[in-house]
């Protein structure tokens, strides 16, 4: 292409699928570094996620030229890589989503279930790119297996007994994927990559079909999306988490999709009570892995540049939401509307909240989980009647204790993915508050339905 090598940044990457799919462990087989005996250096660890740059990429995938030609146009590739955020806290709706392309996994042993169904399901809501990894193939009866190996070569010298239960597992998955709405090919089959999901066959544990999956990432954000990719001046972030670190107070994990952002920036971003507007104080991230007897743990910057994940030290940052996007104040720029703006995705949710109706109370750990939260219990018929983020406090708590009286099925608290303070604990114990807390939507719903039809006997 004509375009110039620099102006494509970084691909981001999620990775999404049932708890036991093997979703970190791919992610550690995609980092190990020692591709065949050779150091693909450069790969390094950063604040929520891990960056692969591009020589690092072209080890890993040499196994495919036999099969595939590939150009490498965009500098690396970025995996966000927090597990136990539900990954797709993070796929924000509105806006500009975090990730370009998601990896979701699924057990070839155990098909789709239920967090993978909840995974598609926001997928498609969010209409994010993504492939399925068909992870644990080492686990198919007699697999033999050949290291870091390209699938196809690996798959073409296993006996047919092997292929065999390959195919009828496969064509099972295919299946289950149908009944949800979407058809699917190996992605060497694929002949139409918009209108078909690709299937990526994986092992988690002797690297076989790492080098087809990343092939494939690249082939798809290249190929598809260099508009999303050309480098955009203007900044976008997105925050993971907020977090105390000892010596910089309250910090925030951010993941810069875009743009730059340097120490003494201005920015606003979102907060539980209002917008909050402060300054960088210091950009971090962490130490390279072999430079870790140096006694800092971070590395500062005084500036970064997309796509990367980094930790900013500000004041005033206890009250920020995780998940909500984080704006630069440039000199143009009139501070207020920024203000507005950043807490449109909160006050949305706000919004759809009566307050005066019965309805149980709802704290989640971010502003994306929270948004999904809402959907599915919408779904469900559950009345909500107030929303929170963060931890859960007394003052939560005391939120729910207005139905004792008028709806006590509904003086309940749903948390998700949050920690639940003693104190609050103790009030809701000693006033008859149900709170319930999961770091899965599902199990949320479940145990909350059993409890009200104990209530009703």
């Amino acid at each position: 292409s004509h375009m110039n090598k620099k102006d494509l940044r970084s691909p981001i990457c999620c990775i999404l699928g049932h708890v036991d799919t093997g979703k970190t462990k791919l992610l550690d087989k995609i980092r190990q570094t020692n591709v065949q005996g050779g150091e693909a250096g450069g790969i390094t660890q950063q604040i929520g996620a891990t960056y692969f740059p591009i020589d690092a990429i072209k080890a890993k995938t040499k196994v495919m030229a036999e099969y595939e030609k590939q150009t490498f146009d965009v500098p690396g590739l970025l995996v966000i890589d927090t597990p136990g955020h539900e990954s797709f806290s993070n796929l924000r709706s509105r806006g500009s989503s975090l990730c370009n392309i998601a990896i979701l996994v699924i057990d070839i042993m155990h098909g789709l279930e239920q967090q993978t169904i909840e995974s598609i399901k926001l997928l498609r809501d969010r209409k994010a790119p993504f492939v399925v990894a068909l992870n644990k193939i080492d686990r198919l009866y007699d697999w033999k297996a050949i290291p870091n190996n390209s699938f196809r070569d690996s798959f073409a010298k296993q006996s047919r007994a092997v292929q065999e239960e390959f195919q009828s597992r496969y064509s099972k998955i295919q299946l289950e994927l149908a009944e949800q709405g979407l058809n699917s090919e190996l992605y060497f089959q694929n002949k139409n990559m918009s209108k078909y999901v690709s299937i990526v066959p994986t092992s988690a544990v002797t690297g076989e079909g790492v080098p087809d999956l990343l092939w494939l990432l690249l082939e798809l954000t290249q190929k598809r999306m260099s508009k999303q990719l050309m480098y955009l001046s203007h900044v976008e972030a997105t925050i993971l988490e907020v977090k105390v670190v000892e010596g910089f107070g309250t910090t925030i994990d951010v993941i810069l999709s875009n743009g730059y952002l340097r120490e003494g920036d201005r920015i606003v971003l979102c907060g539980m009570n209002g917008p909050i507007v402060t300054n960088i104080r210091a950009l971090l991230t962490p130490q390279p892995l072999r430079e870790l007897r140096l006694k800092s743990e971070y590395v500062h910057h005084k500036e970064v540049k997309a796509a990367l994940g980094v930790k900013i030290a500000a004041n005033d940052l206890e009250k920020a939401v995780s998940g909500s996007r984080l704006l630069v104040v440039g000199p143009e720029d009139d501070e207020d509307e920024l203000m507005d703006d950043v807490m449109d995705d909160l006050t949305g949710l706000l919004d759809s909240v009566d307050t005066t109706g019965k309805g149980v109370v709802v704290q989640a750990s971010t502003l994306g989980s929270l948004e999904a939260l809402l959907d599915f219990l919408k779904d469900m018929k559950i009345p909500v009647m107030s929303i929170g983020l963060g931890p859960v406090y007394k003052r939560d708590v005391m939120k729910a204790s207005t139905m004792l009286e008028k709806a006590p099925e509904y003086a309940v608290m749903l948390c998700f993915d949050v920690k639940v303070d003693k104190e609050a604990e103790q009030y809701a114990e000693q006033e008859g508050i149900k709170i319930f807390n999961a770091d899965v939507i599902y199990h949320l719903f479940d145990s909350f339905t059993a409890y009200q039809e104990k209530l009703l006997e």
